[in-house]
């Protein structure tokens, strides 16, 4: 069993899940990048700013998934590990029934209440209320199919069939952003853009539970039963509290930019904010890939366990800090030469603070992924609460004092503690890696002071000056961190580059 465990939470499979988890997200993005401009001119700026407010409904959506989807991965995980595999198909046909009956109650609900969200709440212009209504409608019907991928999905990762995943998921993903374009070629209207969206969720759903199939013979619908899912809705009801809370501080922003000011200025902060949250593709990988290891190795493989989550958040720091150096950097000719003049002037700002934050954002997904490891789902909950009556009244003020900049300054000063306090949370529950985490915080620290400095210089080249300082310096920090035989590894596999990309 120990031998199992040990192979699950190696390397060699974490990067592989790693790999497979950022190119299924990676290869969809550069056409999502590419298209953007294309929807912003089919659009225009109004219903561009409609189009990001009814993408924003699809990540409350996630919420809806009862923290089932990480709860299954963590339960089957264990099973496997410790090699008590009965049950599992009624766990999860169980798990499925819940979820989807729920959700379409949820939908329902959402789709009378939508029209009130757009009349009263959003300062939409009277042509474009009926066509928004019914496109934030069609795309609330998608609701149980967006639970049920994120239950498929956790069962996939419990057994690491990330390979197989991505492969199915890469090109639904490419129609997801390619599907709207095409749509508005031959129906100009947002109701048309959303039905392709759905069309994109219901081929996932169905393309998952093929590769779930195989993998569960005793999944079956006649063996639903409401016990098995009760430990799961325990565990995934702090979870789904946690991921609530979370989701509305990521979207309370725009809804209060779309309140108090204008859909332009939703705009102009809501694109830069998505430009940096694409930066999740790391995060979400490495947390894919680590939780179900963490989950197999805890209890039995402690250093192993601390060794995984120490490699997790350098290597996540490590590929976010140098792309944030250029994103702040280059926030106004970038946003020139990808938007245009207008976007670059009306949300430059934004995207150099939010730049920052982003760090420190993707970071806290690593000791994020040990707390619900070790099945404490409730302190991050908790925690995320504590943000929320802080930082919802503080961006509302800092958005009337000074703007949309101010939103962006409470996202970045939330994100970053958001990182330090799951690291402090995660050191509590599980004290082996507590040495481990304090020493993270100097190369973190470090690389998100540089960045700050950065976004405050008057010219690129000034910028670019203080980023690559910023770099070394982490470099630095961050060799100090790792292990006498991590630093001989790494050392060796930078001399041989074959060695290097094995690893």
């Amino acid at each position: 069993m120990t031998e199992d465990v040990a192979s699950r939470a190696g390397g060699r499979r974490l990067v592989a899940g790693v790999a497979w988890n950022a190119l299924g997200r990676g290869l969809p993005l550069l056409l999502a990048l590419a298209l953007t401009p294309v929807l912003v001119g089919q659009l225009g700026l109004e219903r561009w700013g409609l189009f990001t407010l009814a993408l924003a409904l699809v990540g409350v959506f996630g919420m809806l998934d009862l923290g089932v989807g990480p709860a299954l991965t963590r339960a089957l995980s264990e099973r496997i590990g410790s090699g008590r595999r009965e049950g599992e198909g009624e766990l999860v046909a169980s798990a499925l029934a819940a979820l989807v009956g729920s959700s379409a109650l949820f939908a329902g609900l959402a789709w009378v209440g939508i029209r009130p969200l757009v009349e009263r709440l959003l300062n939409v212009p009277p042509g474009l209320v009926e066509e928004a209504v019914g496109a934030m409608r069609v795309l609330v019907a998608a609701a149980p199919l967006v639970v049920a991928n994120a239950a498929l999905w956790g069962v996939l990762a419990a057994h690491q069939r990330f390979r197989v995943a991505n492969l199915v998921t890469i090109p639904v993903s490419v129609f997801y952003y390619l599907g709207p374009v095409l749509v508005l070629l031959v129906w100009n209207s947002l109701i048309g853009a959303m039905l392709a969206l759905v069309g994109c969720r219901l081929a996932n759903t169905v393309s998952y539970a093929l590769l779930v199939r195989p993998l569960l013979p005793g999944l079956s619908w006649r063996s639903v039963r409401l016990a098995p899912v009760v430990p799961l809705l325990r565990f995934g009801g702090w979870m789904t509290f946690a991921s609530a809370v979370t989701q509305a501080l990521l979207y309370a922003d725009r809804f209060l930019i779309g309140a108090l000011l204008t859909l332009e200025a939703v705009a102009f902060y809501a694109t830069p904010l998505d430009l940096v949250i694409r930066f999740w593709i790391l995060p979400v990988a490495v947390a894919q890939a680590l939780l179900p290891a963490l989950a197999s190795s805890f209890r039995l493989l402690p250093t192993e366990t601390v060794a995984l989550v120490r490699k997790a958040t350098l290597l996540i720091a490590a590929i976010v800090l140098p792309a944030a150096v250029v994103l702040v950097a280059l926030a106004k000719p970038g946003l020139r030469l990808w938007l245009g003049a207008e976007f670059a002037e009306g949300g430059a700002a934004v995207l150099r603070i939010l730049g920052v934050g982003i760090l420190f954002n993707c970071v806290a997904f690593a000791p994020g992924s040990l707390i619900e490891a070790v099945g404490r789902p409730d302190l991050t909950a908790r925690f995320a609460l504590a943000q929320a009556l802080v930082f919802v009244p503080l961006s509302a003020l800092l958005l009337l004092a000074i703007g949309i900049e101010g939103a962006a300054i409470a996202w970045s000063l939330r994100a970053a503690a958001d990182c330090a306090g799951r690291a402090v949370l995660a050191a509590s529950v599980y004290p082996a890696a507590s040495s481990t985490l304090r020493a993270l915080a100097a190369p973190v620290g470090a690389a998100g002071a540089g960045l700050a400095a950065a976004s405050s210089m008057p010219s690129v080249g000034a910028a670019l000056g203080v980023g690559m300082a910023c770099l070394g310096l982490f470099a630095a920090l961050g060799w100090r961190t790792l292990a006498a035989d991590e630093r001989a590894a790494f050392a060796a596999a930078l001399r041989s580059p074959g060695t290097l990309l094995r690893r």
